[in-house]
């Protein structure tokens, strides 16, 4: 195992920001991670775990270790009639992992095909797509401790889920290493093709539903409204989608009749029949898009022309430009709609 020092993280963002890590890992095995966090020589040193830096924006060189995750395998540990828990490694590609669950049939994640990203990363924001999010299929991840090098296993309920949100980004953030994730697959799938336009991708494709046809049907969405990272740098999508009560949504749909929302149930299980308390999330690009942000290029950024939702670095834009220009998004959202929009990215 090599230890790096001042390595551009370049290649290493899938925003293509040019900063430098201190000193610079790639761990392929658990016992190498190890190895790393009991060195005494880096001990104090402040740690960044790194998996396929899609859902990172760095503003500053990087005064820290940088681990790369790297690893990696997938493994069936157990199955019955009806389902299959599959193992992968953190280090493993996100949809690496969706395409051997599609080729083996196994119903539940194909919804989140094409999302960027390590496996590692996913149950830290809950990864979510077209109406379905990591949690609905998660069963337990494996972890280890950073200042004792401990190995923990968390179950679903430890992980604290919520929108784009767990206990790795609050309690638990730069605490531990994921290493891996276990999943509960079905072998006898219900689908889910109403969110978004998976329906009718499918009638274009003249296809049925079933796990192929709607990884793919995704697949096509994705390509279709996301730029690639490899051709211009992004993070995918920026911000959140807010969330707003019956009341707030009421005031706005008064105001803008075609705003689009999907509603997501009450707010308090205290308030169960209550109205009032219904929730409605309201998708972030449009929201954005009706500010005027939609393709608008300001210096070395800007709002993608085919998704608002996705801030872009034309080639030279520095980490501190691309937060000016959310900062700048933010304010007008909130100034139009009375609706604040969080950002989705770390920012490091």
């Amino acid at each position: 195992m090599t230890i790096q020092k001042n390595l551009s993280l370049k290649p290493y963002n899938t925003f293509g920001i040019d900063v430098s890590a201190a000193h610079f890992a790639d761990v392929f095995s658990v016992e190498e991670l190890k190895t790393i966090l009991s060195d005494a020589t880096f001990h104090k040193i402040p740690k960044l775990i790194l998996g396929g830096g899609s859902n990172v924006l760095f503003t500053k060189n990087v005064d820290a270790l940088v681990i790369h995750n790297q690893i990696k395998g997938i493994e069936i540990i157990k199955e019955d009639d009806d389902y299959v828990f599959i193992r992968s490694g953190a280090g493993e590609a996100w949809n690496d992992l969706v395409m051997y669950a599609v080729a083996h049939n196994y119903g539940g994640i194909e919804n989140l095909s094409l999302i960027p990203g390590s496996v590692g990363a996913a149950p830290m924001q809950n990864i979510g797509a077209y109406g379905v999010e990591l949690k609905e299929t998660f069963v337990e991840l494996e972890a280890i401790h950073i200042e004792t090098a401990e190995q923990k296993t968390f179950v679903k309920e430890e992980c604290k889920f919520g929108y784009r949100e767990s206990i790795f980004k609050h309690e638990a953030k730069g605490k531990y290493i994921i290493i891996s994730v276990t999943l509960q697959l079905n072998k006898n799938p219900v689908f889910n093709t109403s969110y978004g336009a998976i329906e009718q991708e499918l009638q274009k494709m003249n296809a049925q539903p079933n796990i192929k046809n709607i990884s793919e049907a995704v697949c096509n969405i994705r390509r279709g409204k996301l730029p690639d990272p490899a051709k211009i740098g992004n993070a995918g999508s920026f911000f959140k989608n807010p969330t707003v009560n019956q009341e707030k949504f009421e005031k706005l749909k008064s105001q803008y009749p075609t705003i689009p929302n999907y509603a997501t149930g009450n707010s308090s299980t205290q308030q169960p029949n209550n109205p009032t308390s219904q929730q409605h999330k309201l998708p972030a690009g449009w929201l954005i898009e009706q500010c005027g942000w939609k393709g608008k290029r300001v210096g070395n950024t800007g709002s993608h022309k085919d998704q608002a939702l996705v801030l872009v670095n034309y080639g030279n834009a520095t980490g501190e430009e691309i937060i000016a220009l959310a900062k700048q998004i933010q304010q007008s959202v909130k100034e139009k709609f009375e609706v604040d929009i969080l950002p989705e990215v770390n920012v490091y």
